[in-house]
């Protein structure tokens, strides 16, 4: 494959960030408009509420594991092992990254939660075990 079809799924993982960043914008301006916090509380994060406290910390999930898969998916690029297996992998880890955020920004119902965040999880190291496999068989 070794063409730019490994870095469509990183994309589409950015957009995904930054509909969280502006989700957070919204939901903190509405609590600012409402007067549930002062404009000024943000600076020193004192007192989130938790309308926008879920997204914040939705936000730095994002920024967690999602580390790992941009390293395993420049390195699949790398060593040209972003053949259709990867891609697939990292298309269905993204999927769940979606999945994790939309449950996480809702009703953060962790019996959906979690098994959502499991699967991203063995998705991403099945990514690895593919890398680590390509290198030794190279």
């Amino acid at each position: 494959m070794t063409g730019y079809q490994i870095f469509w799924p990183l994309l589409a993982h950015v957009a995904l960030v930054y509909g969280l960043y502006a989700l957070l914008g919204m939901r903190r301006a509405k609590m600012v408009r409402a007067g549930s916090i002062a404009k000024s509380d943000y600076r020193e994060n004192r007192g989130e509420p938790a309308e926008s406290l879920i997204v914040k910390n939705c936000l730095a999930n994002q920024f967690e594991l999602p580390v790992l898969f941009y390293a395993c998916s420049i390195l699949l690029y790398i060593t040209e092992a972003d053949n259709l297996i990867s891609v697939v992998l990292a298309w269905a880890f993204v999927a769940l990254r979606y999945a994790h955020a939309a449950i996480h920004v809702t009703s953060n119902d962790m019996r959906y939660r979690s098994p959502i965040f499991a699967a991203g999880y063995i998705i991403l190291a099945a990514m690895w075990v593919w890398l680590a496999a390509w290198m030794a068989m190279s």
